[in-house]
């Protein structure tokens, strides 16, 4: 996969599309005629700096994908006639990983105040659009280069699995939450002892209905703890 960046004007804002490769794992940035040729000391590059020393520079964008099978580019396309076929990113994504399977990729971004012009998108096979709103169709130059390389990552098989789930609590822990939380409320005055079987119950349910996991249940044990042992220190005073 090759990012090339054309005509960018701002070494901040390729500094920042390297920061967005390195995390999402693409090393192969390409600039064509950038706009400050400083850009590889840009203090954006956060923990991305390999990207920009071993970034290729590139006069022209003709030699900057020589050895791409397939360039796409990106456009807002607000107002365009693109001549070339538009396709969403969740779309573009996908075509983009089967045809990486086989074949060098380039995916293309125009400079910061003007996109890609007509002459850029005459090399590309077909380009994509973020889906953002008509009004506001456009977006900052590293911002776009990491919704696009966070798509091409996007795994979904890998979504399904999601994160392991807390530990949960035991029922032990459980009963040892209400039977301080009731001895605070019994010495608070808030619970009366004709009603003390009931409030039990009621509690009981209650701190199941909470849904602790089992590393939240020692700290409400312990500030329960807490609270109840100056509740007694107070009696004790008085």
């Amino acid at each position: 996969m090759r990012i090339v960046l054309v005509s960018p004007r701002n070494p901040l804002n390729i500094g920042a599309a390297a920061r967005a490769m390195s995390n999402f794992g693409f090393r192969n940035l390409r600039v064509v005629n950038p706009y400050e040729v400083a850009f590889r000391e840009a203090r954006s590059a956060v923990r991305a700096q390999h990207i920009l020393d071993q970034a290729q520079n590139f006069e022209n964008l003709a030699e900057a994908i020589s050895d791409c099978a397939l360039v796409v580019g990106t456009t807002a396309a607000v107002r365009r006639d693109l001549h070339v076929p538009l396709n969403r990113l969740e779309a573009a994504g996908a075509m983009i990983r089967k045809q990486l399977q086989s074949t060098p990729v380039a995916l293309l971004f125009g400079s910061e105040k003007f996109g890609l012009s007509n002459e850029d998108m005459s090399h590309c096979h077909w380009l994509l659009r973020i889906p953002a709103r008509e009004e506001h169709g456009s977006m900052n130059l590293g911002q776009a280069v990491a919704i696009c390389l966070y798509e091409l990552r996007r795994d979904e098989s890998a979504a399904e699995k999601g994160f392991q789930p807390a530990k949960s609590v035991t029922g032990e822990d459980l009963e040892r939450i209400t039977g301080v939380l009731l001895e605070l409320l019994e010495r608070s005055g808030y619970v009366q002892e004709r009603t003390s079987k009931s409030a039990e119950l009621k509690l009981r349910r209650l701190v199941r209905r909470l849904g602790l996991p089992a590393s939240d249940a020692e700290t409400w044990l312990g500030m329960l703890r807490q609270v109840l042992w100056k509740v007694k220190q107070g009696v004790t005073a008085l």
